[in-house]
């Protein structure tokens, strides 16, 4: 049993799960030149077995639950992923409103509305951290907090 080749770490890196462009090369930086590395994962790109966009959609679909649009563009834009593909990405997979999705983090998380200015300021940091707009989370923590949701 040999060294294996770029190609072979390649194909086990993707076999596992999908990898933005840049997450391979990065973890393919030590194993080669970076010049043999762009023709692998180029190659890997022509067989369809990396495609930013699948992976751009894949990270969304699995995220979008949990953060608001601000944090999987954040996300996203670290992994390398172009900013149209991120937008595409974000249109297509997000189904519910950004105030859906922000409202049902917010009561998975707190089991009431917030009764002071501290518990307000809690709150909204926990939504922030979140990725929500700032805009959203003063509008979302105004309404009246509804327990049936």
């Amino acid at each position: 049993m040999g060294v294996p080749s770029l190609r072979e770490r390649a194909l086990r890196h993707l076999a596992r799960r999908d990898h933005s462009r840049a997450e391979l090369a990065r973890k393919l930086a030590t194993h080669g030149e970076a010049d043999e590395i762009d023709a692998v994962i180029a190659r890997m790109g022509e067989l369809g077995l990396q495609s930013d966009s699948r992976y751009a959609e894949a990270f969304v679909r699995g995220k979008a639950a949990r953060f608001g649009a601000g944090r999987l563009r954040s996300e996203l834009a670290r992994r390398g992923i172009e900013r149209d593909l991120i937008e595409q990405a974000i249109e297509n997979e997000c189904v519910e409103s950004e105030l859906e999705r922000a409202r049902q983090v917010l009561r998975s998380r707190f089991s009431s509305a917030p009764a002071d200015p501290r518990e307000w300021a809690r709150q909204a940091r926990f939504l922030q951290t979140r990725g929500f707009a700032p805009e959203l989370i003063r509008k979302l923590l105004k309404e009246p907090f509804d327990e049936s949701a």
